[in-house]
């Protein structure tokens, strides 16, 4: 079984934001498995799907991103998930916008979503696929950066990616992490 985590935040305030890159990757998952996010479990909408043969749970944490792994924690402990079969799914400002980078383990690096699962879970051994939304121009505060609004060319460079990150999801989860990371990275 596996848990795939989109994180962002809730609201329609923040939908469409760079920041819900991850959530919106999980939106495209779900549609193209005909998942439903119709239960609200472990401080999160979760929807339940099978992908290539294996049962998995599609979460798209409520406790707004900085807190993301408590909700990741409670479902991976219900569902009995170790950590090598969660994927998380978030923005990253170090990537140019449309780039997506998958990786196996590693560190939680500057994003705190991730610092959060990681902390909460106590491993670094989750796949994660990081989605590039671009650096902040000088003159703009991260945080604004992030939660601004997509528009235009931006927003189709995104959406491509999200779908393109909603795909290596399913590749990693039939195929492997190696097999993911040659066709993405």
């Amino acid at each position: 079984m596996y848990i795939i985590a989109g994180l962002g935040n809730p609201g329609l305030k923040y939908k469409n934001t760079r920041h819900n890159v991850g959530w919106a990757a999980v939106d495209a998952l779900a549609e193209e498995t005909g998942a439903h996010f119709n239960k609200k479990r472990f401080d999160s909408k979760i929807a339940e799907c099978r992908i290539a043969g294996q049962r998995a749970v599609l979460l798209k944490p409520l406790t707004y991103m900085n807190l993301s792994g408590r909700a990741v924690r409670a479902a991976a402990a219900y569902y009995k998930v170790p950590p090598e079969n969660i994927i998380v799914i978030y923005d990253d400002v170090d990537l140019p916008i449309g780039r997506i980078r998958i990786r196996g383990r590693g560190s939680a690096g500057t994003h705190n979503g991730m610092r959060s699962v990681v902390g909460e879970t106590g491993s670094e051994e989750m796949a994660r696929i990081r989605i590039g939304i671009g650096k902040n121009p000088p003159y703009m505060d991260l945080a604004a950066y992030v939660l601004a609004k997509l528009k235009g060319p931006e927003k189709a460079a995104l959406q491509k990616s999200e779908e393109d990150a909603a795909q290596a999801a399913v590749l990693i989860v039939g195929s492997g992490i190696a097999a993911a990371q040659q066709k993405y990275n």
